[in-house]
């Protein structure tokens, strides 16, 4: 039966968009939750375990990051989008993501000696084997969670994430204040995924069974080896600092670098995906109309720049006293990153939305030459900075060619559609002064001298201030959003 062919929920059962709303709701909750857990779980194993063993740490995880975005083909996302009963595919998915997995973490256990000698760290390797069992977890899971997804059932799943991350922390920090060092964050890694798979299983509408129909794994596979390619690329192309970093300077400075990375991705997770969840939906439903389409999405470009903006540059600004505070005296390397990846991180999330706009327009072709030229540009330039002048360097080169190449690349391509540079410019021109304000006042707290805290505090309410402001001058923006949505 097709989507248009179902009867109306019955009286008292919650409507398709009540349940989309609930589900959109603990999905933010778990994502803020999630955040702020990683961040205080995160200061404590790094105030514990130090650069070296973090670093060690991180070049496993650049690995496992990897296979996951490929290690069940994407087959279980089609019981999301599957038109039918997903009953009749989970089986045949559940196999056929369990022995991908499995072939994948059998080629990574051979393999993991080769990649930690190419990520500059061959003590990763029993690391990278014990921490690359979760690829083998995350398909057993992957039918469940897909299941709990096509039932709007978000706030299952948000318990069992949150036990994910709690238990993995609880026994990371144990085996670490034992001095087991990067083994401690592998193992703790893996339980916790062990355990919530077990709460995946249980609060699956369906759980685990297998299957196997053979015409509906080519199906299946059809669906998903594009989507399975299409993650490689992006992977590619979003990792290739760490790995860059990792094999050219080593597992120390790739903790530095992991680490006001981290930092650094906090307001794409805050502030844009929030945005990123109404914006497309609200563009899309102006498809008939291309001159309000545009409007809406300058509209958004000046509310996401607002939000966003003076958070990114506040990190850059404070990223010593920031670093210094959370994190201690011998993680102070990792500021001159964050001075960097801070106006990277601004530039990323104007990039999410422009993906978003080309994506529901339907010109995917922009999407993948900016991948593509990206890469390409960023591979020999990360390299060369890495080579010739270290972690400052490395972190700078990439706001250079994300400013000097990407941006151009997509203003030209936004001019093509009929958005032209000026507007853009004009939709940007208030949150860079606010955010220019905040980094001024922040520089200017610091240099009085004044203790990392009363710089933090400073500068902290400043950005709260600037985003207030320019928040204000932009609500017309929400209530158009919301009206459109």
């Amino acid at each position: 039966m097709s989507v248009e062919e179902r009867p109306p929920a019955p009286a008292g059962e919650p409507t398709l968009f009540t349940r989309a709303s609930r589900a959109l709701g603990w999905s933010m909750a778990s994502t803020v939750i999630s955040r702020f857990s990683t961040l205080a779980i995160g200061i404590a194993l790094a105030r514990i375990l130090g650069p070296d063993a973090f670093g060690t740490f991180a070049v496993a995880l650049v690995v496992l990051l990897a296979v996951l975005s490929f290690n069940e083909l994407g087959v279980s996302l089609a019981i999301v989008r599957w038109p039918g009963e997903p009953r009749e595919i989970a089986p045949t998915v559940a196999t056929l993501s369990v022995l991908t997995s499995t072939v994948v973490y059998g080629a990574l256990y051979l393999g993991a000696p080769v990649l930690a000698r190419a990520l500059g760290d061959p003590e990763a390797t029993t690391v990278i084997r014990i921490l690359g069992l979760s690829v083998i977890v995350s398909g057993l899971v992957a039918t469940p969670v897909a299941l709990l997804q096509r039932a709007f059932r978000q706030g299952r799943k948000t318990v069992a994430d949150l036990v994910t991350n709690w238990t993995s922390a609880l026994v990371s920090i144990g085996l670490a204040l034992a001095g087991n060092g990067a083994m401690s964050l592998a193992v703790g890694q893996l339980v916790g995924s062990l355990a919530g798979a077990v709460l995946f299983f249980a609060f699956a509408p369906q759980g685990l069974r297998f299957g196997f129909d053979p015409a509906k794994a080519r199906a299946l596979l059809r669906f998903g080896l594009p989507l399975a390619g299409s993650s490689i690329v992006v992977f590619a192309t979003t990792n290739l600092d760490r790995v860059v970093v990792g094999a050219t300077l080593g597992p120390t400075a790739l903790g530095y670098y992991v680490l006001a990375l981290q930092l650094a991705q906090w307001p794409v997770t805050v502030f844009s995906q929030p945005v990123r969840a109404v914006v497309p939906a609200a563009l899309a439903r102006l498809h008939h109309d291309p001159p309000a389409m545009r409007r809406s999405f300058l509209s958004a470009l000046g509310l996401l720049g607002s939000i966003t903006l003076p958070a990114c540059l506040l990190l850059a600004a404070t990223s010593g006293p920031l670093i210094r505070l959370l994190y201690g005296e011998v993680w102070q390397p990792a500021s001159v990153v964050l001075l960097w990846l801070g106006p990277l991180a601004a530039l990323r999330i104007l990039f999410e939305l422009f993906y978003d706009y080309f994506v529901v327009i339907a010109d995917t072709q922009v999407v993948l030459t900016v991948q593509a030229v990206w890469f390409v540009v960023l591979l020999p330039a990360l390299y060369a900075a890495c080579v010739s002048g270290g972690l400052w360097s490395a972190s700078a080169v990439q706001l250079v060619v994300a400013l000097l190449v990407i941006l151009p690349l997509y203003l030209a391509s936004l001019r093509r559609t009929g958005i032209a540079p000026r507007p853009v410019v004009a939709r940007l021109g208030a949150p860079l002064l606010g955010a220019a304000a905040v980094a001024a006042v922040a520089l200017l707290v610091a240099r009085t001298g004044a203790v990392d805290l009363v710089v933090l505090a400073v500068s902290g309410a400043t950005a709260l201030a600037a985003i207030g402001v320019l928040g204000y001058r932009q609500r017309h923006v929400v209530r158009e959003l919301r009206t459109v949505g």
